[in-house]
């Protein structure tokens, strides 16, 4: 005995059994919607793996280091290598030991030969050296000293360490837009002296002190001139 057919089912939505045509659209959606939610739950789960992985990365890799922050320099070191050069007594200022000495080093600029010390203080300020000359023993041009101090006017004069100095005093401009906020200039013999940089006044002021003392000491106030073979830059790092 053959079993009994099955009727249709009806569906709620039309009231009546589905058409097969109706059946084979319903199936093709539902079809569709569950590619497109697996496409979706994939591409979550791709971005969950690619964070994951950039994350195992930044934790991995080694990053670098700030190697010029701990970059110092050893000023009397290089000031003693290089006195051959400049042919005169090299000034080795000294500073605090929380400075830390940038550059120390023998440049030219036509006939003017300048020993520059940078440094770092204490305060992550910026404080500087330049001990210039000229091979004649001419004056150092003016518009060198110029460019040096950011061509700043000068607004006074002090006496500091038994030299005089022209005081330049810029407490308005931006010391992170510039190395020249307070400068101090002066001669003594045939060299000119300057110091300058974004620290506290009071600060450069005791570095120019001891920077006299030691010209002093050293006799550059009884320097004749020289003629110095040099190369436009010796630099110890």
């Amino acid at each position: 005995m053959a079993g009994k057919q099955k009727p249709p089912v009806v569906v709620a939505e039309l009231g009546r059994p589905e058409t097969p045509s109706e059946t084979a659209s319903r199936k093709a959606e539902q079809s569709r919607l569950y590619k497109q939610r697996k496409t979706v739950n994939n591409l979550v789960f791709s971005l969950l793996v690619s964070l994951g992985l950039v994350l195992v990365m930044v934790l991995v890799v080694p990053r670098g280091t700030d190697q010029w922050s701990a970059h110092t320099v050893n000023v009397a070191e290089s000031a003693q290598q290089s006195e051959a050069s400049a042919g005169r007594p090299l000034i080795a200022p000294e500073v605090p030991e929380t400075w830390k000495a940038k550059q120390a080093l023998v440049r030219g600029d036509g006939d003017i030969l300048e020993w520059y010390v940078g440094y770092t203080t204490e305060n992550e300020a910026y404080a500087a050296l330049s001990q210039a000359f000229t091979a004649s023993g001419d004056e150092v041009e003016e518009t060198w000293i110029s460019q040096r101090l950011e061509g700043q006017d000068p607004t006074g004069s002090e006496r500091i360490g038994d030299l005089d100095w022209i005081v330049y005093d810029h407490p308005k401009r931006n010391p992170d837009e510039t190395n020249m906020v307070f400068g101090l200039q002066a001669r003594i013999g045939t060299t000119t002296l300057l110091v300058y940089g974004t620290d506290r006044p009071e600060v450069l002021r005791t570095l120019a002190a001891d920077i006299a003392r030691q010209a002093k000491a050293a006799g550059l106030d009884q320097t004749a001139p020289i003629d110095p073979a040099t190369s436009d830059e010796e630099e110890t790092s």
